[in-house]
């Protein structure tokens, strides 16, 4: 935000905008949205099914109604249409998912000022806590946010000609799903920690696509990538880590590249100012909380990174799309 936008009243809006956040991660965390589906019910029948205390619910779904998810119909609460195609758990673009994950990155960004303090993260990275419901959250979250953005990005991508592609660190493997998707002579891998398998297992089934795109386990900062590939998609791990883990990234990636392979970088990428867009540069706050060295990376130091491991023909593609993304492209000879 420009400076001239600043008031006190802004300044007090955004500093106590997580009450807002706190009312929508309750009613999706207690399944509100959820249990009213596409019916309605007055708070006194939501309390006889709940269990729930009578005052705090109340207050809750009329917090959710001023925030324009609920209303209230002839003194039952009801969800808003876009409650319901994204709140609802029976719903296809059910958000939930990210919802709770942002959920959990709460406590650790209230400690934010001791991570600068100490250089130390507070909590443990999503992708590899031993806290099974987190770690859910975060990968099902990482579903969400793909299921939104690939249908739209993936077809920007031209991957004419190319056959193998290696989704590394991918998650649910949803982007490796829409580029075979997209893409019907190309085949997958899709390749992340063991714990990561039955997300992706899923995802792949529900797009029928277990006989193209298979999962291999391994951790890509410490083990070889086996087999080689035309094409690597790196979303959004590059993030995650510091230079040196960076480096070790690309380098892996580029070993296992065939001549003339294409390396794909998607990430929240920041100006060369080092100052702007505002998410990126806030998300790497995020990595300070949660990381031990990640950070979001300007677009030269990531072109940077890819030149020194042999890539060439770099190139920023730019898009509108949601999501707050970046995507550099380039080859190697």
């Amino acid at each position: 935000m420009h400076e001239s936008e600043w008031t006190p009243g802004r300044l007090l809006e955004m500093s106590g905008g997580y009450w807002g956040a706190c009312a929508l991660h309750a009613g999706v965390k207690l399944e509100l949205f959820s249990r009213l589906g596409a019916g309605t019910a007055t708070a006194e029948s939501l309390v006889a099914t709940t269990g729930f205390d009578r005052r705090g619910l109340s207050e809750l779904l009329r917090a959710l109604c001023a925030l324009g998810l609920l209303e209230l119909r002839a003194g039952a609460f009801a969800n808003t249409p876009f409650a319901r195609a994204h709140l609802d758990q029976q719903a296809p673009a059910y958000l939930g998912h990210i919802l709770l994950h942002h959920h959990h990155l709460m406590s650790g960004w209230s400690r934010l000022h001791e991570a600068v303090q100490n250089g130390k993260p507070v909590r443990p990275a999503a992708a590899t806590t031993d806290d099974a419901k987190q770690r859910e959250s975060f990968l099902l979250g990482m579903f969400n946010l793909a299921m939104n953005l690939a249908p739209q990005l993936v077809p920007r991508i031209d991957l004419s000609g190319r056959r193998r592609l290696l989704d590394l660190g991918g998650g649910p493997g949803t982007y490796a799903a829409h580029f075979c998707l997209a893409n019907p002579d190309l085949q997958g891998v899709v390749y992340d920690l063991p714990t990561t398998r039955p997300f992706a297992e899923k995802t792949l089934a529900r797009f029928a696509l277990a006989g193209r795109v298979t999962f291999v386990e391994g951790d890509y900062l410490i083990d070889e990538i086996p087999g080689t590939y035309d094409v690597v998609w790196l979303s959004h791990i590059l993030h995650g880590e510091g230079l040196e883990g960076c480096r070790t990234i690309i380098a892996k990636a580029v070993r296992a590249l065939q001549p003339g392979g294409m390396i794909i970088v998607q990430d929240f990428i920041l100006d060369d100012d080092g100052c702007g867009p505002l998410f990126p540069a806030l998300f790497s706050l995020n990595m300070v909380v949660n990381t031990e060295a990640g950070r979001s990376y300007r677009e030269g130091e990531l072109k940077g990174l890819l030149a020194a491991a042999g890539v060439g023909s770099l190139r920023r593609i730019h898009h509108d799309l949601p999501g707050h993304t970046g995507l550099i492209t380039g080859t190697v000879p």
